[in-house]
């Protein structure tokens, strides 16, 4: 049997220090606050990650961790905390075996278990859909439900089918309609587009051809459409014969953006092209006159050169790793079919957050994570963005310190869609170095410069990780 995660190999960056992974379950109540909680902060942040459970195979890409999901419920001036592993089929497989099974993206994959190169770990995305969680992984694999406050796993979500779907992460809940869309890619020249009742089941499903395989990894909707991408950045034919993670960045090529109704045919996709491009996350889209406005964060190099002598054999996934992400705007004209384009900030800035609520109609504010520059991917922390009023305010956590994504609170337990966009909170979980210590830091949005209003010391060291959501107590209470 191979060593626990406990004893992995300490020269991989992405398996020590602030990402090293923990190796237990945990739940406590009644956490240490420094400062005061609101009384109306009302729901449950949840943040997904990395975190391997058996030692990993060869060398360790931070993009092959099982998830865990980490939580903290806030109610009535109180607040607790609970982590759980999102428990897949292939972790169930593996804890069966004791050890770690599937190798992840810096190793060939030929001798993988079936039925996919990779193993679905779940890690990536978490949003509320439903009365439940749904964990959901970036290469496109099954949704998995999840109790918003135990974090037990309940199973694949199947969407009313015998079959499950295959999703990627950052799929889309609309806070009007509740319904689910979301996309899927793989190995062929399509791109899977569909949309999910509020009640769980499909309601529609299309195939829309690309040109030849593509990796994206966002869409964005607004009242009446979906927007999906095809962007180039795309795996090598050989790469795909050989089953192996290996994208090129194509320069040569537009980045495309693909509008269509949201419950349209594959003939109605209009596509509009812009500046050459890679886009991880989008941050908002809406309707404005005849233009839809996307706001996003926009890498104009996705591949960084690796310094081999300094990164050694780590050197291809420290390229992979490397981001730089600049606010931006697109405004794709229905009448011409022209597409106008602006950066918005030079700040490397990624992982935005916004208050739910308004997702897919007119927003103003975003609350970016900033990257700090740092040989591997770190968040040191948080600038608000004002798009309507060209200004943005900032906070950094302080030498020592970082983050994750964070998440936007409405105030009072409400889903965001009343009252100010920014009249609410916002958390973060941040781990500090000096003191071995996680904590999850409370800002009043409206004023995120002025620092944290409280800060709840976490019992378990969180290691830095991906995507987060909020869960609103009205939401909790009524299960929907």
């Amino acid at each position: 049997m191979r060593v626990s995660s406990g004893h992995v190999n300490q020269t991989n960056p992405y398996l020590r220090g602030v990402y090293a992974p923990v190796t237990r379950e945990s739940s406590d109540a009644d956490l240490t606050v420094i400062g005061e909680l609101p009384a109306d902060l009302d729901g449950v942040f949840v943040r997904n990650g990395p975190n391997p459970k058996h030692a990993p195979i060869g060398r360790y890409h931070w993009f092959d961790g099982d998830g865990m999901l980490h939580a903290v419920r806030f109610e009535g001036g109180r607040a607790r905390y609970r982590c759980r592993w999102v428990k897949t089929a292939q972790l169930a497989i593996e804890e069966q075996a004791g050890e770690s099974l599937w190798r992840g993206l810096m190793e060939p994959t030929v001798d993988n278990p079936p039925p996919a190169p990779y193993k679905d770990s779940a890690n990536t995305d978490v949003v509320y859909f439903g009365g439940e969680l749904l964990a959901s992984w970036y290469l496109c694999g099954h949704p998995y439900r999840v109790d918003p406050e135990t974090l037990e796993t309940r199973g694949v979500h199947a969407f009313g089918g015998a079959k499950p779907p295959r999703i990627s992460a950052h799929a889309k809940v609309d806070p009007v309609t509740g319904e689910l869309l979301y996309f899927a890619y793989g190995p062929r020249p399509a791109l899977t587009y569909g949309v999910v009742a509020a009640d769980g089941e499909l309601a529609h499903k299309i195939d829309i051809p690309l040109p030849g395989p593509r990796l994206p990894h966002d869409m964005a909707m607004t009242e009446t459409y979906a927007i999906l991408m095809d962007l180039p950045v795309f795996p090598t034919a050989k790469s795909i014969s050989e089953r192996r993670w290996q994208a090129r960045f194509h320069p040569e090529l537009p980045a495309r953006f693909g509008l269509v109704p949201r419950r349209g045919s594959a003939a109605e996709v209009r596509w509009f092209e812009a500046e050459p491009c890679y886009i991880y996350h989008t941050i908002n889209a809406w309707e404005e006159g005849d233009d839809v406005v996307l706001i996003g964060c926009r890498v104009a190099e996705p591949f960084v050169r690796a310094n081999h002598e300094r990164d050694g054999e780590w050197a291809r996934m420290m390229a992979n790793l490397t981001l730089r992400a600049e606010l931006y705007e697109w405004r794709f004209h229905l009448p011409s079919g022209t597409t106008k384009e602006r950066p918005l900030d030079d700040r490397n800035t990624e992982f935005p957050a916004i208050n739910q609520g308004r997702l897919g109609s007119r927003s103003r504010f975003s609350y970016n994570a900033s990257i700090a520059d740092a040989p591997t991917l770190l968040f040191d922390g948080i600038v608000k963005y004002d798009t309507e009023a060209g200004s943005s305010c900032a906070y950094e956590y302080g030498p020592g310190r970082y983050g994750s994504e964070p998440g936007f609170a409405p105030r009072g337990g409400g889903d965001g869609r009343d009252g100010g966009e920014d009249d609410g909170y916002v958390v973060s979980m941040v781990f500090d170095e000096r003191e071995q210590r996680s904590e999850l830091l409370v800002f009043d949005a409206s004023q995120l410069d002025a620092g944290p209003r409280a800060r709840v010391v976490l019992p378990a060291r969180v290691p830095i990780g991906f995507h987060a959501c909020w869960v609103p107590g009205a939401a909790l209470s009524s299960g929907r």
